[in-house]
């Protein structure tokens, strides 16, 4: 072996095995040329799992999926060139969406940079602020010193993509030729220093001082009308946590479906219906708090968006176990660093116990109207978009994964994803909100082992259509649902769609697919329904059968909206009565 492969050798394995040693278990590699060395060192680990993705795009997004699955670390290695330009929009949705992923893309040497080299582009800061870190690596080298550096700065990577808020970090490697490491020999606890403690990389969450706890029971005393706001989060403990704390100030549990509230518990305090009633005006002037309480992400519905943004002069305190800045309505009066579970109890603790009060009886009581009004869907014998939801508790496992594509399908799921004891978990890429990648970060989702749904537009699935190769090739199970309008339904709901000159061509985009073939073409089975006990019968059979399952439901874009608008509109009329007093 020469000086040349020993050095490249030694040095990549040392940074594959300082991964594995922080508990990095999983590894998404687009094949490509100047990789070599780390795909083959990464393949050869035993503690690594790998899974190769041809599209570098769709390799990111699964990367991604794996990430949010596991909520660890996901290495992903590409070759030089534009391969890594194709992992752009998934790493902004990490940073976006703080799922930690490590990025690592192969380069030319710096000698054959910016001289006409094919395939080399400027790699030096690609993402710019869309990760947290990023590191220019050394050549391979044996020295002491390098084996050193190499484990440090593999080590850095996780405890950085780890550290709250959790994102992606990216190391460029340039790479000289020859290519191809020694697999003969193992190299990988080269310069391991065993005395190197990792309690380092655990997740240390922020704690909210006592002074401050002190000074938000005095805020809150004598205040009866408040909400607590719960966007996304990922954390089985948040659950009883919140409803302790709800529980002690008597405000109720505005819970977003991507919370996990929702098909975590069924407590009377707990909020499912809001988007619809909050559209009815009378209610959003009764409904007027004191005090609003936010934890998570901001969450999908617009009409509780808007709600907050009116009623400006209150005390409206964010919860950010992270340090972060998630507050687009620009209305907080406080900002609070602290494990939102620590928070809670803390808080829960700290304050009296509240009577029941006429306030929390509202919202229950409209909450309550809004969901007998919305439970009209399920007596709805043609096939439209909003059903698909109110069905899922009935025909999917309970402890099952439902990832929700962005536009119509999420805001569905917000609609008429109901309240379940199920333990269901729901996920969606709502960071950048886009419809690029979204096969793919659920089918990575899939990699855990729990029966996952996709519940996914026409649009999106066209988008993301190279992503169904990973189900074939590595004998993915999924259930994907795919809600065919042919086209962009979302647009119809919007003021774009009064414009019936330029409307379908520019926002409706039908494009008259079959996708029965690409679907078979990957070895998936394909059914599509044409009523909802056939629908009820394909998705319950469909976790009995191992394999990519693709089952369309086709409906009407313009009978969609009139439906939507028709049962709005039937709630809020029911919505008046009880402000009425009828």
């Amino acid at each position: 072996m020469n000086n040349h492969q020993e050095a490249l050798t030694v040095y990549t394995a040392a940074f594959v095995d300082e991964l594995t040693r922080l508990d990095v278990r999983h590894a998404v590699i687009s094949p490509g040329s100047r990789s070599t060395p780390i795909s083959m060192l990464l393949a050869g680990h035993p503690a690594i799992d790998v899974h190769i993705n041809i599209d570098e795009r769709s390799a990111a997004f699964f990367a991604l999926g794996i990430a949010k699955a596991t909520q660890e670390p996901v290495v992903l290695v590409c070759t030089s060139g534009t391969a890594a330009a194709n992992y752009y929009p998934a790493i902004v949705e990490a940073k976006l969406s703080r799922v930690p992923l490590i990025v690592i893309t192969a380069d030319r040497p710096h000698e054959l940079r910016d001289v006409g080299a094919p395939q080399t582009i400027d790699q030096i800061h690609l993402y710019a602020s869309h990760v947290k870190w990023f590191s220019e690596m050394a050549i391979p080298s044996i020295d002491i010193g390098s084996i050193q550096y190499v484990r440090n700065v593999s080590r850095r990577a996780v405890i950085e993509s780890r550290r709250n808020p959790a994102g992606p970090v990216h190391l460029n490697f340039p790479v000289r030729e020859p290519l191809i490491p020694n697999m003969k020999e193992t190299y990988y606890h080269a310069g391991r220093n065993e005395q190197v403690t990792f309690q380092l990389h655990k997740k240390s969450g922020l704690t909210v001082r006592d002074e401050e706890i002190q000074s938000l029971v005095f805020q809150l005393e004598g205040k009866k009308k408040g909400i607590l706001v719960c966007g996304e989060l990922h954390n089985d403990e948040f659950v009883p946590a919140i409803v302790q704390l709800a529980e002690q100030l008597q405000f109720p549990i505005l819970a977003d479906p991507l919370s996990q509230i929702r098909t975590a518990s069924n407590h009377p305090l707990i909020i499912d219906c809001y988007d619809t009633f909050l559209r009815n005006e009378k209610a959003v002037k009764t409904l007027e708090p004191e005090v609003i309480i936010r934890f998570g992400a901001m969450p999908v519905s617009k009409a509780l968006t808007l709600f907050i943004k009116q009623n400006k002069d209150i005390s409206h305190i964010v919860v950010d176990g992270a340090a972060g800045w998630r507050e687009p309505t620009g209305l907080a009066t406080q900002f609070v660093d602290s494990d939102e579970v620590f928070f809670c109890r803390k808080l829960a603790t700290a304050v009296k116990v509240q009577e029941e009060t006429i306030w929390r009886e509202q919202w229950q009581q409209l909450n309550k109207t809004a969901k007998n009004g919305l439970q009209a869907i399920l007596s709805e014998q043609t096939l439209n978009e909003g059903k698909v939801f109110s069905l899922l508790e009935q025909v999917t496992p309970n402890d099952s994964y439902i990832f929700v594509s962005n536009s119509m399908p999420i805001r569905d799921c917000d609609t008429f994803l109901h309240c379940n004891e199920s333990n269901r978990k729901i996920f969606a890429n709502r960071g950048a909100n886009g419809i690029d990648g979204v096969i793919s970060t659920a089918l990575g989702v899939s990699i855990v082992g729990y029966p996952t749904v996709l519940v996914i537009g026409d649009l999106s699935f066209y988008h993301d259509l190279n992503a169904l190769l990973a189900a074939k090739k590595d004998h993915l199970n999924i259930t994907i649902i795919l809600v065919n309008n042919d086209g962009g339904g979302i647009f119809s709901f919007l003021p774009q769609a009064a414009e019936k000159n330029h409307f379908e061509e520019l926002f409706g985009t039908p494009h008259g697919l079959d996708f029965s073939h690409v679907v078979k073409m990957y070895n998936g089975q394909f059914n599509r329904v044409t009523d909802w006990e056939q629908f009820n019968e394909a998705v319950t059979e469909s976790f009995k059968v191992n394999g990519l399952k693709v089952i369309e439901v086709v409906t009407n874009r313009e009978e969609n909206v009139r439906y939507h608008r028709n049962l709005q509109k039937n709630v809020s009329q029911e919505i008046n009565f009880v402000l009425a007093g009828e």
